[in-house]
């Protein structure tokens, strides 16, 4: 199996995406698939779009993504409002029409899963692909574990929490932090969450993603200038403020 960088809610930051591109580079990544929320909360969701339509492997689709092509259901307001931001950048007849028809085909084309042999991605959960949050704590609840877990043959992959870690059929949640280099996922089984590229949430500010060569996983993380990413986020009207704030916290 190639090398592969797992991405996942880059969330229209293109300040932590470029970052992550060339730590991936760096880790000898031979490709890049993302588990969805490309766009959502963040400044560029052009720019992250056009980055993925060129490099990534495959996108497959996150509730931020279903939330723009069709409407912002069960959205707080924050995300609300950045998806109908997003929504309109992705129609504005400033941008070349062929680019704005590009970008709609490339989202209404994502999957909600895939698999390669004995490995599943998701964006969520592998019982409801796009929306349902497993949470660190799921792990102390063994009916919803044992459902889980008998959606996976081997390894599955996920993000849409933002908490990198990985679980396991019937042991406690193990936190991304307490992980020191290459994790074995050769034999059992295990549910990895590869974190947030564009806004963590585990008090960590710098970007999180997974490299994955077949047999183990590689947690990284990533500094890149959020500050950046922050000012833009304070020019744009639409976009509520705590949606820049909060990169600052990983948070």
């Amino acid at each position: 199996m190639k090398r592969t960088a797992i991405v996942s809610d880059i969330h229209s930051n293109m300040e932590a995406l470029e970052a992550v591109l060339e730590d991936a580079g760096e880790q000898g990544c031979e490709e890049i698939v993302c588990l969805g929320d490309l766009i959502g909360y963040g400044p560029n969701p052009r720019q992250v779009l056009r980055v993925a339509t060129e490099r990534f492997e495959f996108t497959l689709m996150g509730n931020h993504e279903e939330g723009i092509l069709y409407q912002p259901v069960g959205f707080n307001w924050k995300a609300e409002a950045s998806a109908w931001w997003t929504k309109d950048q992705l129609h504005s007849p400033r941008f070349p029409a062929d680019e704005n028809k590009r970008f709609w085909e490339y989202l209404e084309s994502m999957p909600r899963y895939a698999t390669h042999g004995d490995v599943l991605y998701v964006h969520a959960s592998p019982l409801d692909p796009t929306r349902e949050y497993v949470m660190p704590e799921a792990c102390y609840n063994p009916d919803f574990m044992k459902h889980i877990f008998s959606k996976i043959k081997r390894v599955a992959f996920g993000g849409h929490t933002h908490l990198p870690g990985i679980f396991f059929e019937s042991r406690p949640f193990l936190d991304a932090s307490r992980i020191t280099g290459a994790y074995s996922v050769a034999r059992g089984k295990f549910f990895v969450n590869v974190g947030s590229v564009g806004q963590p949430r585990d008090g960590d500010v710098r970007a999180c993603y997974v490299v994955f060569d077949g047999k183990s996983v590689l947690f990284r993380r990533v500094s890149y200038n959020y500050r950046k990413t922050m000012r833009k986020i304070k020019r744009i009207k639409r976009l509520p403020n705590a949606l820049g704030a909060r990169l600052s916290l990983g948070l």
